[in-house]
């Protein structure tokens, strides 16, 4: 018997990635100006925290995946997960050197590692498999629409003159709505009274298409230009920082709207067709973006930002339906952490020598590269699928 389109669950699940996002994205944003310009941070550092923070997180997928699948409660995962974060993430605020920074991002994510994997099984243990790539790019939407509302909120609160600092401890009363959405909103999850035994996870196991998939995500995540190094790029095409907020929303309301639709597209046409076209938009624009670095043209700054958002959200529902369609029942949260921990780990020395390069041999140098790094994950993901 077929469930309803969307889940209580997937509704609930959703309604807390946009709080959550609305709190995280509050600050995030301002995250690489507040390190350079407040703390006296170099471009180096930024790409330090961010991939510190993501490789800690991913990580921690893995764990709480297989947690998941052993029988622990899902429900106490996802809540313990976002509760740290909400904990951590406003305590930035106070800091008075990067440090402390790397510090309080550490613990974001921590909380982000032990929620993900477990949030996910849930999603895909309550929607038919046909409608898995919907229920996926409906949270995605609703993720991007709170990204979306956290830097407006973040923008009105600067022009009301209230420091950085401040704005990011004001990201605590979105946090608090999620842990008590997720306290009385979200259906308790049975937990065994034993605890399952689960077999060795051997990389050889697993489904050829799975395999490809998640070491193409991985070179695709190597290869990705951070986003905060997208703010710099911007305000170093004379984007003021005011208006810094203001775009990173405008960027997350093209994710919310195009991610339904791309996940809905991957029901219909095929994960594979969605992720390549998806994937090959993107190493267009980071093309456009090396040339942009050789131009005077600040006109270029919002479409290249906005179409750049875009080309990530146009995949991030099919990436996940994929993992949920290959990956064996009793191991789902397994997949889908062994998924997020590759990916997450590629962020580290992907955006170290992102910052890197562009500190030594500037912006269109680490663009151009990752341009390349990226066409090599998509040939890596068409080999795979010709072998199967």
């Amino acid at each position: 018997m077929k469930t309803p389109f969307l889940s209580r669950t997937v509704i609930i699940l959703g309604l807390v990635s946009f709080l959550n996002d609305t709190a995280s994205e509050m600050i995030t944003p301002l995250l690489p100006v507040f390190l350079t310009a407040t703390l006296g941070a170099g471009p180096a550092i930024v790409g330090l925290v961010e991939g510190v923070a993501e490789a800690t997180a991913s990580l921690l997928k893995l764990m709480s995946g297989r947690m998941a699948d052993k029988g622990w409660n899902h429900k106490w995962l996802v809540l313990g997960g976002y509760s740290v974060s909400n904990l951590a993430r406003p305590l930035i605020g106070l800091a008075v050197s990067w440090n402390l920074v790397l510090l309080f991002r550490f613990l974001d994510r921590v909380g982000k590692g032990l929620r993900t994997s477990p949030r996910d099984a849930l999603i895909v243990g309550t929607t038919d498999s046909d409608r898995l790539g919907r229920a996926f790019g409906f949270h995605g939407a609703l993720d991007n629409a709170g990204s979306m509302l956290g830097p407006l909120c973040a923008w009105y609160l600067l022009s009301r003159d209230i420091s950085m600092g401040h704005v990011f401890l004001w990201s605590m009363i979105p946090g608090i709505l999620v842990v008590c959405l997720l306290v009385f909103g979200l259906d308790a999850t049975p937990t065994p009274t034993v605890m399952k035994q689960l077999p060795p996870l051997r990389w050889s196991v697993l489904d050829r298409r799975l395999r490809g998939l998640i070491l193409a995500a991985g070179g695709l995540a190597l290869a990705s230009a951070p986003e905060a190094f997208l703010v710099l790029w911007a305000t170093g095409r004379g984007l003021q920082i005011a208006w810094v907020p203001l775009i990173w929303a405008a960027a997350s309301a093209v994710k919310a709207v195009v991610a339904g639709p791309a996940g809905g597209l991957s029901d219909t046409f095929g994960r594979l067709p969605v992720l390549l076209c998806g994937w090959t938009f993107r190493i267009l624009l980071l093309l456009a973006l090396a040339w942009s670095c050789s131009t005077a043209h600040p006109v270029l700054v919002w479409p290249l930002f906005l179409a750049y958002a875009a080309s990530l959200a146009a995949t991030e529902g099919a990436e996940r339906a994929l993992v949920g369609d290959f990956a064996r029942s009793k191991e789902r949260a397994t997949a889908f952490g062994l998924y997020h921990m590759v990916v997450g780990l590629a962020v580290l020395p992907g955006a170290l020598l992102f910052g890197t390069l562009w500190q030594v041999a500037g912006p269109a140098a680490a663009f151009l590269l990752n341009a390349l790094l990226s066409t090599g994950a998509i040939i890596l993901m068409q080999w795979q699928y010709r072998r199967h």
